[in-house]
């Protein structure tokens, strides 16, 4: 039997990098076109989210939405949610901001620089120099209106700056807006790990995505010509 040999060593470049990434990503402000990424406030940005998010009919600048099923619309697929008070919201971000190896960003609309959704980075594993993008939602407001087209651009873009060689896109497996979002943006669908979490008191099969730094600059010329498409 032939043993086979192991890939090239990688460049002490690359791998000096490791050493440079923080466990929790250092926060920045990220400015696109239309729409803009903000570290979460929990203080400062509870109750224009939750606003937004809990089913009731709101306006942010040119963007409205009439009340809505917050369950179908946000919640469904995500690991927590509905909420029923704005303690609980409150809490659920404040997990969030709190995460050792994530920040969580607000989505905001530039002309109003109100919240219209969140985006965070989670599971950054620097040792690896692999990060992930995922606790994505946004207000019906603002749903296919290219704001997470955007904000997924403008988060792929500081991550390989930053020195990633990996950025995951995770979703439940029956979650088919999620899927179609991720291959639109243009990750690469990986496969199903099957019984990968009990959410909910449900099992879920997760569908796994990612962007590899040597696909990112093919992939960045492509969203950059559409970019604030939906």
């Amino acid at each position: 039997m032939t043993i086979p040999l192991l890939p090239p060593q990688l460049s002490d470049e690359i791998l000096a990098k490791r050493g440079r990434l923080p466990l929790k990503p250092a926060p920045v402000i990220l400015n696109g076109s239309r729409f803009s990424l903000t570290p979460l406030d929990v203080s400062k940005d509870a109750v224009d989210l939750y606003v937004i998010s809990n089913g009731n009919a709101c306006r942010v600048g040119n963007y409205w939405t009439e009340a809505y099923d917050s369950d179908a619309l946000i919640w469904r697929f995500m690991n927590s949610g509905p909420f029923s008070s704005l303690d609980a919201f409150s809490s659920f971000l404040t997990t969030l901001a709190e995460m050792p190896e994530g920040l969580a960003f607000s989505v905001r609309d530039r002309m109003t620089n109100k919240p219209v959704g969140m985006a965070t980075y989670l599971n950054n594993v620097p040792a690896h120099l692999k990060i992930e993008i995922g606790h994505i939602w946004y207000s019906p407001l603002v749903q296919g209106h290219g704001a997470n087209f955007e904000a997924s651009y403008l988060l792929l873009n500081h991550a390989f700056q930053l020195g990633y060689r990996r950025v995951e896109w995770k979703c439940h497996s029956f979650n088919e807006r999620s899927r179609r979002a991720a291959e639109k943006i243009g990750f690469q669908f990986e496969g199903i790990q099957e019984s990968h979490f009990i959410i909910k008191g449900r099992s879920r099969d997760t569908a796994w995505f990612r962007i590899l730094d040597r696909e990112w600059p093919d992939v960045r010329d492509r969203l950059q010509s559409p970019l604030g498409g939906s």
